[in-house]
């Protein structure tokens, strides 16, 4: 359930050092979107089969996975001069997120006990994807506003390094909490689709 891949577009689109002072501005741009792959089968042993076999890839463990979210970080920067120096213009950070989910093609033509257990495990798979791609507009924000909050520099070139070690330091932040929280996720996995199935079951005796 990792994201296939973190793109740093780069943050800097050019250094545009003009010659009057301009307040500081940011702009954070975000999209996301959905998009499925198929899985049949009809027995639990042929679903495990089928997201084993068609799950996407995920460059980072070189194994498939039963969902994953796509993260491509870019943006644009610009520079001013501010009292003799080369500061910060305007940020514009844009994050794009492509959450991948698999879609059961027999769903409709199962058993109720089978058809709970897929709907307890899809709702979750679903669930974690969005949980990565809120990491990731968690850090965008935080990048927008770190760049946006760089003192001014002497020299330009100088500038320019503030702003790529300071991206790059976020980016690093951003991808351990990933990983932290695939780590998380992935130990307490049983206990969680344990606790998710007896509430659903209790909703549905309930229901009756």
């Amino acid at each position: 359930m990792k994201h296939l891949s973190r793109m740093l577009c780069a943050v800097i689109a050019g250094a545009l050092l003009l010659s009057v002072p301009l307040n500081a501005s940011a702009e954070t741009v975000l999209s996301k979107s959905f998009s499925y792959f198929k899985v049949g089968g009809r027995t639990a042993e042929d679903l495990d089969r089928e997201l084993s076999h068609h799950g996407p890839m995920t460059k980072s463990t070189g194994a498939r996975h039963p969902g994953a979210t796509e993260i491509k970080f870019g943006g644009e920067l610009t520079y001013v001069e501010q009292n003799g120096k080369c500061g910060v213009g305007t940020v514009k950070v844009t994050l794009n997120t492509k959450i991948l989910l698999p879609r059961w093609t027999n769903r409709r033509r199962t058993s109720a006990e089978l058809g709970l257990i897929w709907d307890t495990l899809s709702a979750d798979i679903k669930r974690h994807e969005e949980r990565h791609a809120e990491i990731a507009r968690t850090y965008a924000r935080t990048l927008e506003k770190r760049l946006q909050s760089l003192r001014p520099q002497a020299e330009c070139e100088e500038m320019q390094a503030l702003v790529t070690k300071t991206t790059q330091a976020v980016m690093a932040a951003h991808d351990k909490d990933q990983f932290r929280f695939d780590v998380v996720e992935s130990k307490n996995f049983d206990a969680r689709m344990t606790r998710l199935l007896k509430y659903r079951i209790q909703q549905n005796t309930s229901n009756r």
